[in-house]
């Protein structure tokens, strides 16, 4: 069973940045995909971004793309998301997703953190 658990979340200023964390235990964190998705207040779960085992593969919606940047240090279990040039339509709960497979996008994830709040200032 793997546990996951964000952090870094916050309010920040339309423009500014943050960086979001995701600390994985209780698997191998190298051999797992890992996602980040966003849900707003009345809005969908949004996929924001996929990274692969070593980091070497991501893939970003347009929404996002250019802004976002999916990162992974493997030896600290970790994964992070950096966000960039912030809107007030990020906005959002954050939550970080793991999945053991080899394809890097809006999977089905099976382990899931209990999210981080975004909120972004205009």
């Amino acid at each position: 069973q793997v546990q996951l658990r964000e952090s870094g979340g916050g309010l920040v200023q339309a423009g500014g940045s943050l960086r979001l964390s995701c600390i994985a235990s209780g698997g191998t964190f190298s051999r797992l995909a890992m996602g980040w998705f966003r849900q707003a207040p009345g809005k969908e779960r949004e996929f924001v971004g996929a990274i692969g085992w070593v980091g070497l593969s991501t893939y970003y919606p347009d929404s996002v793309k250019g802004r976002f940047t999916i990162a992974r240090d493997n030896a600290k279990n970790t994964v992070y998301l950096q966000m960039n040039s912030l809107k007030p339509e990020d906005t959002a709960v954050y939550y970080c997703a793991a999945k053991s497979t080899v394809v890097v996008g809006p999977v089905n994830y099976d382990y899931w953190g209990q999210g981080t709040q975004v909120t972004v200032s205009s």
